[in-house]
């Protein structure tokens, strides 16, 4: 059964893990540093990407204590922007519209704002969860 406040998914997390010399899950549990690290250093030469698999669980454990649930799923909005970032369809689902239509016309800010939102997109589902719990 799951917690209450279960946020991320562990096999979303291990599905990203394929690609996590990349960094992709580790932007997706909310380490956008270390997420950066693994892009720019293929998995600390694959090393860091191979004891991942056995740090998953932790990441998800910490992703769910520190991010608040709500009507906005990470998992939805990670697929969302993942998929369609430069369309800016994530931003729609999130309920930003003015950001949603400036990506959706611009190319995610040609890239930079698509970059932008795997670095913040945690954050921006929290607070949105925050504001529509008050």
């Amino acid at each position: 059964m799951n917690p209450p406040n279960k946020t991320h998914s562990k096999l979303i997390g291990y599905i990203l893990w394929i690609f996590g010399f990349m960094g992709s899950h580790r932007f997706y549990f909310g380490r956008p540093i270390s997420g950066t690290i693994y892009f720019f250093t293929l998995g600390l030469l694959l090393i860091g990407w191979i004891v991942d698999l056995f740090l998953i669980p932790g990441m998800d454990r910490t992703a769910d204590i520190k991010y608040t649930s709500g009507n906005k799923e990470y998992t939805v909005s990670w697929i969302l922007l993942t998929f369609l970032g430069i369309f800016g369809i994530h931003r729609f689902y999130l309920g930003k519209w003015i950001t949603g239509l400036i990506w959706l016309f611009t190319g995610g800010l040609c890239l930079l704002g698509v970059l932008y939102d795997f670095w913040t997109i945690n954050e921006q589902i929290d607070e949105v969860n925050k504001l529509e719990q008050n």
